[in-house]
């Protein structure tokens, strides 16, 4: 009887393929396949040659490109010397996962089907073309074509005798145990964020600690917004960037959350564990220290402060010993109850935190091993750099907006990593924050006779920032900024930089005050004005034109 074994990859940027791709590793279990859930990064490409089936799960991001996670993955798959029948022995569905509203939808699945068939792949269902507009969310197409998929699954390797689909009402066993250690075992020095001399260039799984130099509020007290420019030391971390890079940042969650969290659950905060998988050749989780205390878990790595995901409520349900609980709780987590989750979780963006409150029996009752298939773990945030290596060796620094709006509840919602960053004070001893770079999508001309038109309105101006000291630094000219915000005096960030650089003639500026005057100005009414100039860096200069805001 043919092996029955099923590999299901996913590329995610925001983590709703990861979670649909753990949701199908759960319905392969309940039909006792043997099932590896992975990103298609972390898979080795060639070894798909011997994989008989392979779901693929991806999400689209940008204008059509692929998740972070599969890059290496996509550049594999279309390179040309691929043989065409290389995957005849590929039995495969992929499921993609977009949103209508913008040009290219679903541009990754569609592109990823076309090669696997291409290459020889047998499809076991059309491509599945997930859409964030709909009423009920992607899972509108997910769930139907999830039950087509098992059917299929089922008819080519039917159950061995003997055995039965496992119930949706039998919860599955965790994927990670959490033994806890005897109160008294040894203390390993924890070396959790040495800024020691890396190995390796800082990355996801190799941040580099660097320390907070300055944090400084950059627009009025009286402004209602609470914009930083915050400079990082990154002395000894190996770490180049150019204009157009990112940052990226691992931030944690605040000391009153970790608290309530750990209240709610009954949790020992100094209590230390270590991990062990529940089932053979499943991998730690890898920014986690083993041995590692309650407190480190729930601060660095559990997500509590996320909107929660249907996948949330489905094993939430599960623990519920509380009758009224456990409908609301069935309800959120069945497709008809969708539009009704949307309303109390989406829109509000009510935290999985609040989420825990509202159903106290059955929070109480979950057991820490489920802590980690119940909670995903804190993603880290992309933020443009706003500072030029040239003009500030071995420091870099951010512009950011602190996020906090209101919704219909009561508290007013947070950025969590906005939040954690401008709470974060230099002068309170020393502060680290985990960050590597990434390329970003921004190139510059490195032509110097190219002009080049910045439009930043906003927090947006901060690439342009790099890229001015950047250009400057290098003696190239041709520098054009439009920069708007709402008022000269509350929200004009860098005004002195700026009025500088125009006083030596090494910059253009034009600015948009939008609430300065009665009729509304934005940076378009700018350009407008100064189409004439616009016009001829474009037409004679042949100028490079960046957008950011």
């Amino acid at each position: 009887m043919a092996e029955r074994r099923l590999l299901v990859l996913f590329g995610s940027q925001t983590g709703t393929a990861q979670d649909t791709a753990e949701r199908i590793g759960r319905g392969a279990k309940r039909q006792h396949l043997q099932c590896r859930v992975e990103s298609l990064d972390s898979c080795d490409v060639a070894n798909l040659i011997h994989e008989p089936l392979v779901v693929f799960v991806c999400a689209t991001t940008g204008q059509g490109d692929p998740p972070d996670n599969m890059k290496m993955f996509w550049r594999f798959l279309f390179r040309k010397n691929l043989p065409a029948g290389s995957l005849c022995q590929l039995d495969y569905a992929v499921l993609g996962l977009g949103d209508s509203s913008y040009p290219k939808f679903n541009f990754v699945a569609k592109k990823l089907h076309k090669r696997l068939l291409q290459l020889g792949g047998n499809p076991l269902l059309p491509v599945a073309l997930g859409d964030d507009q709909h009423d009920l969310g992607p899972d509108a197409v997910v769930d139907p074509w999830l039950l087509a998929l098992w059917d299929k699954i089922l008819a080519l390797y039917p159950l061995p005798p003997g055995l039965e689909i496992i119930s949706p009402n039998v919860r599955l066993p965790p994927k990670y145990t959490l033994h806890y250690l005897p109160e008294d075992s040894p203390h390993p020095d924890s070396g959790l964020l040495q800024p020691a001399s890396p190995r390796v260039a800082p990355c996801e799984l190799h941040p580099f600690a660097a320390r907070v130099v300055s944090n400084q509020r950059v627009t009025a007290q009286s402004h209602f917004q609470d914009v930083r420019l915050i400079e990082f030391d990154i002395a000894g971390s190996g770490i180049t960037f150019s204009a157009g890079d990112v940052v990226m940042i691992q931030p944690q969650n605040c000391p009153e959350d970790v608290q309530q969290f750990c209240q709610l659950l009954c949790l020992e905060p100094h209590r230390r564990f270590v991990l062990e998988p529940t089932e053979p050749g499943t991998s730690l989780p890898p920014l986690l220290p083993q041995p590692c205390t309650i407190q480190h878990l729930i601060t660095h790595y559990l997500d509590i402060s996320c909107v929660p995901r249907r996948s949330f409520f489905e094993l939430l349900a599960s623990f519920s010993t509380n009758e009224l609980e456990r409908e609301k709780l069935q309800e959120f987590s069945s497709a008809q109850g969708q539009e009704e989750l949307y309303s109390y979780c989406n829109r509000p963006r009510r935290t999985t935190l609040e989420a825990m409150w509202d159903f106290p029996h059955t929070t109480c009752a979950i057991p820490a091993d489920y802590l980690l298939d119940l909670i995903p773990r804190i993603r880290p945030r992309a933020f443009s750099i706003a500072s030029s290596m040239l003009a500030h060796p071995e420091r870099m620094q951010i512009l950011m907006a602190v996020v906090r709006y209101k919704t219909r509840l009561s508290k007013p919602r947070r950025g969590l990593c906005s939040t954690w960053l401008a709470s974060l004070n230099p002068e309170q001893g020393d502060v680290r924050v985990p960050l590597w770079v990434k390329k970003g999508g921004m190139k510059f001309p490195a032509d110097p006779a190219t002009p080049v038109i910045m439009i930043g309105p906003g927090t947006g101006v901060a690439p342009f920032r790099a890229a001015i000291q950047e250009r400057v630094a290098l003696g190239y000219r041709g520098n054009c900024l439009f920069f708007g915000c709402r008022h000269k005096s509350k929200d004009f960030y860098c005004q002195k930089e700026w009025e500088e650089l125009v006083t030596k003639g090494l910059l253009t500026l034009f600015t948009a005050f939008s609430r300065d005057q009665e009729e509304k100005v934005y940076v378009q009414h700018r350009i407008m004005e100064n189409g004439r100039l616009v016009w001829e860096l474009l037409s004679s200069g042949n100028a490079h034109v960046y957008l950011a805001g």
